[in-house]
């Protein structure tokens, strides 16, 4: 962990502040500004006046990396570690400071390995604030973190005295081994896109102990495979897999992040059919980027950073009509394609091209086309593509056989890399990868899959919990069930209001949390969730509790079409009678007209359980899963289509609220 400036408590107190100031700005070469300077000048007199007669170490601009932010100071004292955002000139405690203290503390405490079992006590200071200081709380987590405090420039020595002695029986920290704690973060999706678009790299921001998989691994094959086809004036196509939450939009951010220098003549994009993720991550890096100018002095419209963006960032579907209209090749050589099962099947594509593009004599599935568009080049290049097992949920959606046939029939020059897990049965690639094998165009690479979850850092079988579950095997569901419980709740009810209750009373400081449905979860209106209603997925993923619209309001669902790819801390799942247990199978169902019909067709039973997996597995750090009751006076919810998916999950063990 790194810091600017480090002392005993005793040390400190005899520095005076202008030496330590001048420590402070020679470490690293700290840009501190004449307003930074005055609060310093301010902050070191209420910590000496507070440290007096006590013992430990004082950190001032603590790093937390995977925030990009600094904690204005750190103290280890005994047993404890505190850490204070000084508010200089302020008399309120805004929500804003309260949550960035406790997201200070959040982040040691969730990422930070030595941090894990300490007592860690975030504290706001609003130096002109008066008598504002309560007690010392700790939360219902049961993890040694408590509650903000928030007090003025005066009462910190009080403090600290309150948590020493109640917190009395901890053992002592041992300050270099603290310091010396592995820090293993796992950002969100839209958290790592900013940060490897401001040149981060991908170990700066990811965990990489050993229990995971490392994803530089990941991502230093894929550089080799592009290094190869570049030297070699190869076309290659490689699959990478992996679990739901695994990191591999991440790999393909890092990838497209690498190659934004088009100097060397490598350059590649990244591309998603997933609109709402691909319309968050722009619009979350316009914002950054808009405000990192102004903190420059420059002063710059969220349009203009967001069309920059776009030229790392860009939805498929944008990508194959520019070639549809321009004949050259693509500027890239290297392109990237996000949930690369879900391209259309010739079927869907034709009827698009036909319908909304006047083209009549278009005849390719939407893979046979992306390929044939870097296939244009006449040296080189290299298709990635990212693929999810069991994540194929809407109407054409062609899974991985789609690029594997149109590379076996059109493409014979092209060369295949694949993960070995692309065999596995809820890829359904097996037979077009034997077939492509009997020509000897492909290569296993094992780094080419990421096989455990990164999304919930608390719960890495989590996908594993909701296949068995979807798979109705439950005896594994309650073995993995009693594996996760201790760090990743997953809380059933039957009603709405305690589920909300228990996701606010969950969450601290910026967690995200929000309500996530089927989009064939029609029946839920009754309790004021209607999927047709529109929403914007971008305000809901990253407006501010202040926001109606966000997710935080939980007044706005989002559905598997908004969230899949995405990801929230805590989320609640409301259930409908889309998706019923019925006599040890699931029953799938549409609504029509004013009642439910079957889903017959295999393929659209599939989509809908598939919805069921990417809603289970949003969640970072616990979830509620919502049945609701039935109601015999509705014959469109009749107890029987809840009642026996309720039992069913209860059967599994979990805990009932």
């Amino acid at each position: 962990m790194n810091y600017y400036y480090r002392n005993t408590f005793s040390n400190f107190l005899l520095n005076s502040t202008d030496e330590i100031i001048g420590n402070i700005t020679r470490s690293n070469e700290f840009d501190s500004s004449f307003l930074q300077n005055k609060s310093w000048e301010q902050q070191i007199p209420i910590l000496k006046r507070a440290l007096n007669g006590l013992e430990g170490e004082v950190f001032f601009e603590f790093s937390i990396p995977r925030m990009g932010k600094r904690v204005d100071t750190l103290l280890i004292i005994n047993n404890i570690v505190v850490l204070i955002e000084f508010k200089v000139g302020e008399s309120k405690f805004l929500t804003q400071h309260i949550d960035q203290v406790w997201d200070y503390a959040l982040d040691l405490k969730n990422f930070h390995k030595t941090s894990h079992n300490e007592v860690i006590i975030p504290i706001l200071i609003a130096t002109e604030a008066k008598n504002s200081y309560t007690e010392i709380v700790l939360t219902s987590h049961c993890d040694d973190l408590t509650l903000p405090v928030k007090i003025g420039g005066s009462e910190l020595n009080q403090v600290i005295k309150s948590a020493l002695s109640f917190f009395s029986n901890n053992q002592i920290i041992n300050v270099t081994e603290y310091l010396n704690g592995g820090y293993m973060p796992t950002p969100t999706i839209i958290e790592a896109a900013v940060s490897l678009y401001n040149t981060h790299s991908v170990e700066n921001i990811t965990r990489n102990d050993a229990s995971a998989k490392n994803l530089t691994l990941t991502t230093t094959k894929i550089s080799q495979i592009i290094e190869l086809a570049k030297n070699e004036h190869k076309k290659i196509i490689c699959f990478v897999t992996g679990v739901p939450g695994a990191g591999k939009t991440l790999v393909g951010l890092n990838i497209a992040t690498l190659h934004l220098d088009k100097v060397q003549g490598n350059s590649s994009v990244y591309l998603s059919g997933n609109a709402p993720l691909v319309a968050i991550l722009q619009e979350a890096l316009a914002r950054d980027q808009k405000v990192k100018e102004a903190e420059k002095g420059n002063k710059i419209s969220k349009q203009s950073a967001k069309q920059a963006v776009k030229a790392f960032i860009q939805i498929i579907h944008h990508y194959r009509d520019e070639y549809l209209r321009n004949s050259q090749a693509p500027y890239d050589h290297v392109a990237i394609f996000d949930e690369a099962q879900r391209a259309w099947n010739k079927e869907q594509t034709v009827k698009f091209m036909k319908q909304k593009k006047g083209i009549h004599d278009f005849n390719y599935s939407e893979p046979e086309f992306l390929i044939s568009c870097l296939n244009r080049h006449s040296d080189w290049a290299v298709i990635i593509c990212l693929v999810g097992g069991g994540q194929e949920i809407n109407t054409g959606e062609a899974g991985i056989s789609e690029w594997l046939d149109a590379i076996k029939n059109t493409f014979p020059d092209w060369i295949v890399y694949i993960s070995p897990n692309l065999t596995d049965s809820e890829y359904d690639a097996e037979k077009s990868i034997n077939t492509l094998a009997n020509y000897n165009r492909i290569f296993y690479e094992s780094d080419l899959h990421l096989s455990v979850s990164m999304r919930s850092f608390r719960a890495e079988n989590l996908s594993s919990f909701v296949k068995y579950i979807l798979d109705i095997d439950v005896e594994k569901a309650k073995d993995i069930y009693q594996i996760i419980l201790d760090k990743y709740p997953i809380i059933l009810t039957r009603n709405l209001n305690a589920a909300k209750s228990w996701l606010k009373e969950k969450a601290r400081g910026s967690e995200r949390y929000g309500m996530v449905v089927s989009s064939q979860a029609i029946r839920l209106k009754p309790f004021a969730i209607d999927v047709k209603s529109p929403m914007n997925p971008v305000n809901w993923f990253l407006d501010g509790k202040d926001d109606i619209r966000s997710s935080y309001f939980l007044e706005e669902v989002a559905t598997e079409f908004h969230v899949q790819g995405l990801e929230l801390d805590w989320s609640c799942v409301v259930w409908d009678g889309d998706l019923r247990f019925s006599d040890d199978s699931w029953q799938t169902f549409s609504f029509v007209g004013n009642k439910w019909q079957n889903i017959n067709k295999m393929e659209r039973k599939k989509y809908l359980v598939n919805a069921y997996r990417v809603l289970l597995t949003r969640a970072r750090q616990g979830m509620v899963i919502v049945v609701p009751e039935g109601n015999e006076e509705d014959h469109t919810r009749k107890k029987e289509y809840y009642d026996p998916t309720y039992n069913y999950l209860k059967s599994i063990g979990l805990k009932i609220i």
